[in-house]
Formats: structure tokens, C-alpha cells, sequence
């Protein structure tokens, strides 16, 4: 989706910037978790460029303003798959072995919404024409089109509200000690669901995004596949692999 007016800039940025404000406040406690958010920060940025070439931008090799369509293209799909790498690269440098998904699985929606917002005024990444509905909306031309940009806010609306309600959980049950904490090999009380909550997300986002492609208006690889259902099976993918890889780990790392 090419970034190419005021409105879409400025969310943008205010999204980086709430996003190092919640980061901040839930992360203050531990100095090297900046290194970890700015790491995530660049792989996400870097992520979502080359997803957008791959899935979309190389369309665009012969217009005039392929070199500003390239520059301000991105996409929210590689900024994820790339976020998760940066994040992984940096606690390996700054030396940060404890889990941090739980923080980015709330941080990750707030920036989400605040794009997708711009997207909505900008009118980019529109859903597929349809006949007109109560549910539908009009792009700048009017024509109806299925509502692809509020149906993604309210998916990241509900998620930020899942994973905002077990966190809560997490905290109250961490002062009752219910019998639904598990111990693991070092007799520590694990939380369900501790350090998993951005692989969820991963899990989550990505299928919904590849159902969700099919009433999007992007450009197709195939008959009936997008790029970017490439990218949200690569994200559900690594949700699944992160999942498992974690659970394995608690059994024995507090």
C-alpha cells in the first residue's frame, strides 16, 4: 500500500510513537528492553518493505513513479514477520533471554489501528466491489466495496482486548496462585498462556488475513492467491513453530 499523503504519514508516526510509549510503561523495569523494541522496531520497518515488493510493488516496475510507490510502500504482514526477527536478533545481542511476545501482543494491535485508521482516510488497501449493503462503504469514486480496512480494526480492536483481559488474569491469578498455574521444571508458577500471547497473535492475525484476502482488492500471484496470503500463512506458521518452540522451553527456564 504506497504512503503517499499527509494524513497516512502522520498516523503512522503516531503509531511508532504510542507504540514506544506503551512499550515504556511496560517495560521500564528492565533498561535493555529499548534495544529489544528498537530491534523489533527496524525488522519491523524492513519487513514490511520487502513483504510489499515481493507481494505487490514489483507490479509496478514499469510506471513512472515506481521509485516513489517503492519507497512508501509497506505492508502490515512483514512488518510482523520482520519485527519477529529483529526482536530475536536483538535479545541475542543485548543478552535478553526472557520472554517478551506477552508486551508486543499488546503494543503490536495499538500500532495496527492507528495505521489502518490512516489507510481508511486515505482510502488505500480497499475491499473488493460489491453490491451496496448497509455494512458496505464507497471509495472515492463510489463505488461499493466490502469494508476491508474497519474489518481489520475491529479484529485488532478484539485482539488488543483478548490480550489485555489475560494479562489481568495473569496478574490476579499471580496473587491468588489458583491450581490453574502450572510448575515448571525449576518449580516456578507459570501463568497459562505466559510469553505466548504474540504467537497467538501471529496465529490469529495471520488466518484471519488469509481468509480476509479473499474480499481484499490486491493483486493475485495466481488465480485466486495473493502475495499476502503468503505472507499470513508465513505468519501463522511462525506463530505455530514459536508456540511449541516456547511451551518446550518452559518446561525447563523459569
Amino acid at each position: 500500500m504506497p504512503l503517499t499523503d499527509s494524513p497516512y504519514r502522520w498516523l503512522l508516526l503516531a503509531g511508532v510513537a504510542v507504540s514506544f510509549f506503551l512499550w515504556s510503561r511496560l517495560a521500564r523495569r528492565e533498561p535493555r528492553l529499548l534495544g529489544v523494541y528498537l530491534g523489533g522496531l527496524l525488522g519491523a520497518f524492513t519487513g514490511a518493505k520487502l513483504v510489499y515488493l515481493g507481494a505487490e510493488g514489483w507490479l509496478f516496475w514499469d510506471s513512472p513513479q515506481r521509485w516513489l510507490i517503492w519507497a512508501t510502500g509497506k505492508t502490515i504482514l512483514g512488518a510482523l514477520l520482520g519485527g519477529y526477527a529483529g526482536v530475536e536478533i536483538a535479545k541475542k545481542l543485548v543478552g535478553y533471554e526472557r520472554a517478551t511476545g506477552d508486551l508486543f501482543a499488546i503494543v503490536a494491535p495499538v500500532g495496527i489501528i492507528l495505521g489502518r485508521i490512516g489507510c481508511l482516510l486515505h482510502g488505500c488497501c480497499a475491499g473488493r466491489e460489491c453490491a451496496p449493503a448497509w455494512w458496505t462503504i464507497r471509495d472515492h469514486l463510489g463505488v461499493t466495496r466490502w469494508p476491508a480496512v474497519p474489518a481489520e480494526i475491529g479484529f485488532n480492536v478484539l485482539a488488543l482486548a483478548v490480550f489485555l483481559a489475560m494479562r489481568w488474569w495473569n496478574a490476579r491469578s499471580e496473587r491468588v496462585c489458583p491450581p490453574a498455574h502450572k510448575l515448571n521444571a525449576l518449580g516456578a508458577r507459570v501463568p497459562p498462556f505466559a510469553g505466548q500471547h504474540f504467537h497467538l497473535y501471529l496465529i490469529g492475525y495471520g488466518t484471519f488475513r488469509f481468509l480476509h484476502e479473499i474480499l481484499r482488492d490486491t493483486p493475485r500471484l495466481a488465480p485466486g492467491i495473493s502475495g499476502y496470503q503468503v505472507a499470513a500463512l508465513a505468519c501463522v506458521l511462525l506463530g505455530a513453530w514459536g508456540f511449541f518452540r516456547r511451551r518446550k522451553l518452559s518446561h525447563t527456564h523459569p
